[in-house]
């Protein structure tokens, strides 16, 4: 029997094109889309990207100052539990902070750190609810679900978004860390 090169050729390429092809149509259409529909809809997604890997869903947001970070990870958990079965949510938000903002932020950033450690999440609010008395045209709001707590800061038209894993990570410094 005599292999013909060029049909075996021709065959693994069409094959390889169905495969990745059907592949990124399903990942296209059947995820991408209706989560893009889902995270847009939502008040003051300006863009998003998505990473869909299949242990994770990424998500780099651009969002519009004041947007309610925790209600937008609510509605995507909770309208967005079948498209994303058993996979971690991981997201990032485009900065569109300035040197102002991050001085304040920087002035609350020691009792936030502390109130992470200890474990006591409503000292966050308490911080943040003094920094607005501190500075007039500051908004500032904390929100926490079972993983991550998310705090806003608005002031004028920019806005700081920081997620603070309530899971401490483990930083590979120590021997047996």
């Amino acid at each position: 029997m005599k292999l013909r090169i060029g049909q075996t050729v021709a065959i693994a390429a069409v094959s390889a094109v169905l495969l990745f092809g059907g592949w990124f149509a399903y990942r296209q259409w059947a995820i991408e889309a209706p989560f893009q529909k889902l995270v847009k809809q939502y008040e003051g997604v300006d863009h998003v990207q998505f990473n869909i890997t299949p242990k994770e869903v990424g998500l780099k947001l651009d969002l519009a100052a004041g947007t309610d970070m925790g209600g937008l990870v609510r509605h995507i958990e909770k309208d967005g539990k079948k498209l994303l079965g058993n996979r971690n949510l991981k997201l990032e938000v485009t900065d569109h902070s300035t040197p102002d903002l991050d001085k304040i932020w920087s002035e609350a950033l020691f009792s936030v750190a502390q109130a992470m450690e200890n474990k006591q999440y409503t000292e966050i609010q308490h911080t943040l609810d003094q920094l607005v008395q501190q500075h007039d045209a500051l908004q500032a709001t904390a929100d926490m679900d079972n993983e991550n707590v998310y705090v806003t800061l608005t002031y004028g038209t920019a806005s700081k978004y920081v997620i603070l894993p309530r899971i401490p990570q483990k930083m590979g410094v120590w021997p047996n860390a």
